[in-house]
């Protein structure tokens, strides 16, 4: 049996490496472009740090009577704090260092971790944001939540990135993006073939 047979071990290797794929994309930015909102929604590549990393404390956290050990740091975003913001989690204050964020969002991940280590995959949580008749949910269940979320906001992130720079693909040492290509033929080629259509 491999560590990857392990179900428990399964998802926190893809939690992991949906936190790498995230904070790769930040690798070389400045604070301006990394708090600089990209899209009309207002989504910035840090803010999308601080969102998962409120996520991941929910969810692995209160969910099943876990304690967050930092509850004064400025990156945990309490409850009520949505009453006035519904976007407090995505808000990075200006006196949050990036630096800092991503520190705090690397310990955030071995707290989610430590969860595997400390309860049994089908231990039942209950989620106090969800709805009560469906509130009540099992590690398992959260973990793969979890690890969709993050996939789908690293996804946000790699587009972000691209605007900057054009740094793209999945990992420093696996892209899985072709290296060799021109893509402004392919470009082209795509654009060819959407304008053959009305708008």
């Amino acid at each position: 049996m491999t560590e990857l047979d392990d179900p428990a071990e399964v998802l926190r290797t893809y939690l992991g490496r949906a936190r790498e794929a995230l904070l790769w994309k930040l690798d070389g930015l400045g604070e301006r472009q990394l708090r600089m909102p990209r899209i009309p929604t207002g989504t910035s590549l840090l803010g999308i740090v601080l969102h998962c990393a409120n996520v991941e404390i929910g969810y692995f956290g209160p969910t099943f009577g876990r304690v967050w050990p930092e509850p004064d740091h400025p990156a945990l975003i309490p409850e009520e704090a949505y009453e006035t913001d519904p976007q407090a989690d995505w808000t990075v204050p200006a006196d949050l260092p990036a630096a800092e964020l991503v520190a705090f969002y690397q310990r955030v991940g071995a707290f989610a971790d430590a969860a595997f280590d400390e309860l049994p995959l089908d231990t039942v949580g209950r989620v106090p944001w969800w709805p009560e008749e469906r509130a009540a949910a099992t590690l398992h269940r959260i973990a793969v939540h979890v690890v969709t979320d993050l996939d789908r906001h690293a996804g946000q992130a790699d587009i972000l990135r691209e605007q900057y720079d054009g740094a793209a693909g999945l990992l420093p040492a696996v892209s899985n993006v072709p290296g060799d290509l021109d893509w402004t033929a392919y470009v082209a080629r795509l654009t060819a073939i959407a304008e053959r259509f009305p708008e």
